[in-house]
């Protein structure tokens, strides 16, 4: 290959003994490796992030196969394309076998036309699909293409993995540097494998800047210390996309290190979302959220922090809004937890969705105009401030729904004075019926 192309295309696995990485799929025995190896393909996808091997997958399937390969990628390609392909695959003299192993790059930005005209010919075997998007198929490729396709997901490769893979780099005599005299100190390698957050793209390219990018002459071993990878790293890749399917996993993940009471893990979420661009009112709005949802009348300040926090980010703005945002976070992970009013409403929608709750009592109604007391409005209501310990002896549901307990306080936090306090209302009626 020409020294010119860039490092991480040379690197490319040429066979899968090379693909470093993805054992959960391409282990021995696996059916990803099996499929390959015994050139059985049927359609698949693979998804993931960028860096973890998709395209370096379709280049093996392509040198391996026996069937016809041909490569389109989604953004500048359409339906004559695909149609074009189709028909060269019915062609015996071009494909023998009558089908053509078929790789579309970023297949999720093909619109619903184009991945509908994909289907007869995937239906029926002259086209073997390999589809590779970062983002999720299930949510951005059609169904139809799904269930006739086994989807793959590729995870952010292990460090191990990028140490595996700029060594080979280092050595490797044809495509690499292994006819330099280079090496890498072991807190470099520590640091390019963390920082490369899974990519091996990124990895390469930051190694072939520390080699060619010095004015160093090549001829002479060459030692790439921590400072120049570092400085060629420029910093830290987070691998977060907002807008996909990485924005709802970390913001899952901070939800549920809140809920979990683990401030650490909420705030180490939290600066992730705000290092890769999140925007901070969603941030805000979902730590209010869970202010109400897990915490709840355990903690009732956490609610009116959140709140606070969430107009103060809209007036402030980043980089600022960043400390609110943390203090908003701890404040929500570090409360007692009860999720006891929203299970009360949940509990009550599901009541009022599936039986027949009764309508309001007279007593409770208003008597909004005259005449309407003739008619039993505002009737028999006691007001509660009359009597003692403000409690009125009262039935405030429905006759259909008496009884019926909807908020259970389980007694964390601020609810013990909330449980306290409805055992009082309790005795006061009790009281006043005996009386």
């Amino acid at each position: 290959m020409a020294e010119r192309e860039p490092l991480a295309y040379r690197m490319c696995p040429q066979t899968i003994e090379e693909f470093y990485g993805q054992e959960h799929i391409l282990g021995k025995g696996k059916l990803l490796y099996r499929m390959i190896k015994a050139d059985r393909l049927s359609s698949v996808l693979f998804f993931g992030p960028p860096g973890t091997g998709k395209t370096s997958l379709a280049r093996i399937i392509a040198k391996t196969t026996r069937s016809g390969f041909e490569k389109l990628n989604a953004v500048s390609s359409g339906v004559s394309d695909i149609k074009k392909i189709i028909s060269d695959a019915e062609n015996k003299l071009l494909y023998p076998d009558g089908r053509v192993v078929l790789f579309i790059d970023e297949i999720h930005r093909f619109n619903k036309a184009q991945q509908d005209a994909l289907l007869p010919s995937v239906e029926d075997g002259t086209v073997i699909l390999i589809g590779a998007t970062t983002e999720n198929p299930f949510f951005e490729v059609n169904k139809a293409i799904i269930s006739r396709s086994t989807v793959f997901q590729l995870l952010p490769l292990k460090p191990e993995n990028i140490k595996d893979i700029v060594r080979h780099a280092l050595t490797d005599r044809e495509r690499g540097y292994g006819k330099l005299d280079i090496t890498i100190d072991d807190d470099a390698m520590d640091f390019l494998c963390a920082a490369s957050s899974g990519d091996a793209r990124i990895a390469l390219n930051a190694l072939e800047l520390a080699v060619i990018g010095s004015e160093r002459d090549l001829l002479v071993p060459q030692r790439i210390t921590l400072d120049e990878i570092s400085e060629c790293m420029q910093r830290k890749v987070v691998q977060f996309d907002k807008s996909g399917e990485g924005h709802y996993d970390n913001i899952s993940a901070m939800i549920k290190s809140m809920r979990g009471s683990d401030p650490d893990a909420a705030v180490f979420y939290l600066a992730r979302a705000l290092y890769a661009g999140e925007d901070i009112n969603f941030l805000a709005r979902r730590i209010t959220i869970c202010a109400s949802e897990d915490v709840g009348t355990a903690n009732p300040n956490a609610l009116l922090v959140a709140a606070a926090v969430q107009d103060a980010v809209r007036m402030i703005g980043m980089p600022e809004a960043r400390i609110l945002l943390s203090q908003a976070a701890v404040t929500v992970a570090t409360s007692p937890k009860s999720n006891s009013s929203y299970l009360a409403v949940e509990n009550a929608l599901s009541d009022i969705k599936k039986k027949y709750t009764g309508e309001v009592p007279f007593y409770l109604r208003n008597a909004a105009a005259d005449g309407m007391e003739k008619l039993g409005y505002h009737v028999g209501y006691k007001y509660a401030h009359d009597f003692e310990g403000h409690v009125a002896d009262l039935e405030y549901l429905p006759e259909e729904m008496r009884g019926t307990k909807y908020y259970e306080p389980c007694g964390n936090g601020y609810e013990k004075s909330i449980i306290e306090y409805l055992r009082f209302v309790d005795e006061m009626k009790k009281k006043q019926k005996q009386e």
